[in-house]
C-alpha cells in the first residue's frame, strides 16, 4: 500500500493526539491497514459500541496508566527497579481493577469490544504489595520490612543524639563568635561546624574540607565523630536492605511479565478504541459498512487532511471554510471512473479523499464520510500521483509515470483499488490518450477497481466504448472561473477553454474559429456527451433519492429497535421491583425516592398499594411507587 503518498501519517499524528496514555499513543503512531474483512469489521464495531456506551455517560477509566513496559522488561536484570518505577508499575496495576469492573458492565451491551477483557489480568494484588512498601513520590516505605524500621529507628536516635551534640557545643557564646556563620551544617551525612580559619585547632576534630576561599573550614566536633560513623554504618545497611526489598519487587513484577505485557497491549488497544471515537465525533466520521461484494460506495466524503485544516482555521478564529464533499462509487455498475476536465486540483483531490479513507477503512478508524457509505477491503492500493521524476536515471516525467504505472498493472487484481493522476500525461496527446486506453483495457482485463483523472478528451470516450467504464468530472462555474470541486458521476468533463477564453475578453469572431478547428471527432464526442447528459443527471438523482430512502428507512427501524429494546429493559425493571417488593418485611431497608434518602420498612399494605416507613425521626405513609432497593452509598 502506498501510504506515504497520502500522507497517511497526518492521520495517525491527529489520531495520536486523541489518546490518554501513552500506550494509546505509540498504538496510533504505528497502526497499519489489515487485508482481513473480519478484523475490519471487529475494529469498526469496537468504535461503535464504544460511541454507544460513551454517549450513556460510562467511558473507560485509564486514569492512572502508564507506559511501563521497558522497565517491566529490565526487571529481569540483576539491578533491582527503582523507587519511583515500581511506583509507577503499582499504580498502572492498581487501574486494571477499575477497568476490570467497566469491562463487566458493558459485557451485554457490547459483546466485541468485552472481548477485550480477558486480556485485561486483574494485577491490583501486585500493585497492592508493590504500594505496602513504596510510597507513591517513590520512596521506600520505613515498615516495608521489620528490619529496615529497626535500621531507620536507629539511624534517628543517632540523629538526635548528634543534635544534642551541637546544641551543646552552640550554646557556648566563647565558640560561636569563632564560627562564619551561627549554625551547622552537612558534609554529606556528618553535621559539621563552620570554623573561621584562623581560629584552626581551636575546636577538636576532623576537618572535612575547607571553603573555596580557605576563610572558613568544615569540622566535625570529636564529640560527635563516633555518632556520626554509626550513623554512616547504619546508612550502609539501611541501603543493602533497601536493595533487597526493591530485588524482591522488581523479582515479583518479572514474575508477572507476560500477563502484564498482555494487560498493557490491551490497555493501549482501549485507549486507542477511545482516541478513534473522539477523532469521529470531531471531525463528523462514521464506521462504513464493509462489503464483501467489492462495492465501493461512498456519500459525501470528505478529505480526512482538508477538514482538519479547515476545522483548526475555524478554531483559531479565521474565517470558516467548508470542505465539500463528494459521492464516489465503483463496483455497482462500473469498476473504473475517470475523471476528465481542466487542472483545477479538484481531481487530484477527489483520488486522494477516496485513498485515504480506504486505509483507514482498513485500520478500523472511522472516515470523513456520510451514513451508510460502503467500502470493501482491498488487497492492495496503489497510486501514481504527483511529479516522480528520478534525476538519478535521467527520466523524464512521462518516463517515470509510465514506469510507475506499468509497475502498478504488475501489482494489481480484483483486490487491487488504483489511483492514477493524469493518465497519459506528459507526452503527444494522441500518443498518450492511446497509452491511457491499453492501461484502463488491462486494469479492467485484471479485475482492478480503479479511479483515475485525465484531461484528455480522447479519454473521455472510453466510457461510452466500452463495459464497466465511466466518467465523472469536477463542477466548473462558468461565471467565476473557478472549480466547485463538487464531482459529477457520469458527466466527462470538459476543458472549457473556450468558455474561459470568451470570458476572459477573446473576440466571439476568433472563438468562433478556434470552435471550427476542433476536429470531428471532438465534436462528435461533445454532441453525444450533451445527448446523454439529462438522462445521467436523472438517474444519478433517481440513485440518490432511494440512498436517502433507504437510510431514513433504516434510521427508523433502529429507532424502533431502540424503543422496543428500552420498552423492554423497563418491563423487566418493572417485574424485579415487584418480586422485590413482595418480599419487604419490618425492618427492611429501602430507599424514598421523593425525599431522596434511606428509611425502613414499618408495615406493607400491598392491597392499598401503600407503605408505613420509618426515616429515623418520624414515620410516614409512601405509595409503593416511591419505595426503591437501597442505595450503595447508604
Amino acid at each position: 500500500m502506498t501510504i506515504g503518498k497520502l500522507e497517511f501519517d497526518r492521520v495517525r499524528e491527529a489520531l495520536a493526539g486523541y489518546c490518554g496514555t501513552g500506550l494509546g499513543k505509540r498504538l496510533a503512531l504505528s497502526v497499519r491497514p489489515t487485508i482481513k474483512a473480519k478484523q475490519v469489521r471487529e475494529w469498526l464495531s469496537q468504535v461503535r459500541e464504544l460511541t454507544s456506551i460513551v454517549e450513556e455517560g460510562s467511558p473507560p477509566p485509564l486514569g492512572g496508566v502508564h507506559d511501563v513496559r521497558e522497565q517491566v522488561r529490565s526487571s529481569a536484570f540483576p539491578t533491582p527497579l527503582e523507587p519511583e518505577v515500581l511506583a509507577s508499575i503499582a499504580e498502572t496495576m492498581a487501574a486494571t481493577g477499575p477497568l476490570r469492573s467497566w469491562f463487566e458492565g458493558i459485557a451485554e451491551v457490547a459483546p466485541v469490544l468485552s472481548k477485550l477483557a480477558d486480556q485485561v489480568h486483574d494485577l491490583m494484588p501486585l500493585g497492592e504489595a508493590i504500594w505496602e512498601k513504596i510510597e507513591s513520590r517513590g520512596h521506600v516505605r520505613d515498615h516495608a520490612s521489620p528490619r529496615l524500621a529497626s535500621i531507620r529507628g536507629a539511624i534517628e536516635r543517632a540523629r538526635s543524639e548528634v543534635r544534642v551534640v551541637f546544641d551543646r557545643i552552640l550554646r557556648r557564646t566563647s565558640l560561636t563568635r569563632m564560627l562564619q556563620y551561627g549554625g551547622a551544617t552537612f558534609h554529606s551525612d556528618r553535621m559539621v561546624l563552620p570554623l573561621k580559619a584562623e581560629h584552626r585547632g581551636r575546636i577538636p576534630g576532623i576537618i572535612h574540607r575547607t571553603s573555596d576561599s580557605g576563610a572558613t573550614l568544615f569540622v566535625e566536633p570529636s564529640e560527635s565523630v563516633e555518632l556520626n560513623n554509626s550513623i554512616v554504618r547504619l546508612r550502609e545497611e539501611e541501603s543493602k536492605e533497601v536493595t533487597r526489598i526493591l530485588r524482591e519487587l522488581s523479582q515479583e513484577v518479572h514474575a508477572h511479565v507476560r500477563p502484564i505485557m498482555v494487560t498493557l497491549r490491551a490497555i493501549g488497544a482501549v485507549d486507542l478504541i477511545v482516541a478513534k471515537h473522539k477523532y469521529a465525533k470531531k471531525r463528523r466520521c462514521v464506521c462504513p459498512e464493509v462489503d464483501d461484494t467489492g462495492v465501493l460506495d461512498l456519500h459525501e466524503a470528505r478529505h480526512p487532511l482538508l477538514v482538519e485544516l479547515f476545522d483548526e482555521a475555524c478554531e483559531e478564529g479565521t474565517a470558516p471554510r467548508e470542505v465539500v464533499p463528494i459521492d464516489i462509487r465503483l463496483g455497482d455498475d462500473f469498476d473504473i471512473l475517470v475523471i476528465t476536465g481542466p487542472n483545477t486540483g479538484g481531481k487530484t483531490v477527489a483520488i486522494k479523499t477516496l485513498g485515504l479513507i480506504a486505509i483507514m477503512t482498513q485500520c478500523g478508524i472511522p472516515i470523513p464520510a456520510g451514513e451508510g457509505s460502503r467500502m470493501p477491503v482491498f488487497h492492495n492500493i496503489v497510486i501514481d500521483i504527483g511529479d516522480e521524476q528520478s534525476l538519478q536515471q535521467s527520466l523524464s516525467t512521462f518516463s517515470s509515470h509510465l514506469e510507475t504505472q506499468l509497475d502498478i498493472i504488475g501489482h494489481s487484481g480484483p483486490r487491487t483499488l488504483v489511483l492514477v493522476d493524469e493518465l497519459g500525461a506528459g507526452t503527444d496527446p494522441d500518443e498518450g490518450a492511446a497509452i491511457g486506453r491499453a492501461i484502463l483495457s488491462e486494469l479492467l482485463r485484471l479485475g482492478a477497481k480503479a479511479v483515475v483523472t485525465t484531461h484528455l478528451s480522447a479519454l473521455k470516450a472510453v466510457a461510452y466504448t466500452t463495459d464497466r467504464v465511466d466518467n465523472a468530472s469536477v463542477e466548473f462555474d462558468a461565471q467565476t472561473l473557478r472549480p466547485t470541486f463538487h464531482l459529477r458521476l457520469g458527466e466527462p468533463g470538459n476543458s472549457n477553454a473556450l468558455i474561459i477564453a470568451k470570458r476572459l475578453g477573446m473576440p466571439a469572431r476568433l472563438v468562433k474559429t478556434a470552435k471550427g478547428f476542433l476536429d470531428d471527432r471532438t465534436r462528435a464526442l461533445n454532441q453525444a456527451i450533451q445527448g446523454t447528459l439529462q438522462s445521467r443527471r436523472e438517474a444519478e438523482s433517481a440513485r440518490k433519492a432511494a440512498r436517502e430512502a433507504k437510510l431514513e428507512a433504516g434510521r427508523e427501524r433502529d429507532m424502533y429497535e431502540r424503543d422496543r429494546d428500552a420498552l423492554r429493559r423497563q418491563q423487566d425493571a418493572y417485574e424485579q421491583w415487584t418480586k422485590w417488593i413482595d418480599t419487604l418485611r419490618s425492618g427492611d431497608p429501602v430507599y424514598l425516592k421523593s425525599l431522596k434518602r434511606p428509611a425502613k420498612v414499618v408495615r406493607m399494605e400491598l392491597h392499598k398499594q401503600r407503605a408505613l416507613v420509618s426515616t429515623g425521626a418520624l414515620d410516614i405513609e409512601v405509595p409503593l411507587r416511591d419505595i426503591d432497593a437501597p442505595r450503595d452509598e447508604d
